[in-house]
């Protein structure tokens, strides 16, 4: 689809629409939400307000980054996180070679891309289960969802509105979700180590104290 047809069926603008495809990839993606702030409201914006706004937290980065993969010939792949003790994560994913990757924003450092090395979804979901932890150093990462296809949301413009796209959380909330570890493991798991906790926080964004 020409550049003009994809503004057509999205409502991005011609000028929007070629900052998406200037990104190229997903590393390009990547590079541009690592570039953002981080922001800690409890917002849901859709990409055409993160463009705007020049910031973004874990949920809007993803959705992001899926309408930004669209732009360059992925179909725009979400895929959900369920911790225990801690809160939950949303990234994109994409497939190049046979394996699958991911792009995110994250407060955290290591629950950011993925290269697309990674054979099953599952695969791609332990890749963060190691660093995935919650502020006491537990390992908290449990389930990983059936990916969504955001196309099932165009009629709603989630890529373009000026409303919050909470119907993308609603619909993540009741998907199915897989087990990534078994009763008797989640009881014999460790804390992190405290280098490890260190780097995982390195640049995290933390909200005033008023």
């Amino acid at each position: 689809m020409n550049s003009n047809g994809f503004a057509l069926t999205t409502g991005f603008s011609a000028k929007e629409l070629r900052k998406l495809r200037s990104m190229k990839d997903a590393h390009g993606i990547q590079k541009f939400l690592d570039a953002l702030p981080y922001h800690l409201e409890d917002t849901a914006w859709s990409p055409r307000r993160v463009l705007a706004e020049e910031t973004a937290h874990c949920l809007e980065g993803a959705i992001f980054a899926a309408a930004a993969l669209r732009a360059n010939g992925y179909p725009p792949l979400l895929l959900d996180f369920e911790a225990e003790n801690d809160t939950d994560h949303v990234i994109a994913i994409y497939q190049r070679d046979g394996g699958w990757g991911a792009v995110a924003k994250s407060n955290f450092t290591g629950c950011r891309y993925r290269e697309p090395v990674y054979r099953t979804l599952r695969e791609l979901a332990l890749s963060y289960f190691n660093i995935y932890c919650n502020l006491r150093r537990e390992r908290t990462l449990r389930r990983f969802s059936d990916p969504v296809n955001l196309k099932r949301f165009d009629r709603q413009q989630w890529m373009t509105t000026d409303k919050p796209v909470w119907f993308i959380v609603y619909h993540l909330f009741d998907i199915k979700h897989y087990p990534l570890l078994t009763p008797t493991m989640e009881k014999k798991l460790h804390r992190v180590d405290e280098r490890l906790f260190q780097g995982e926080c390195c640049g995290r964004a933390v909200k005033s104290r008023r």
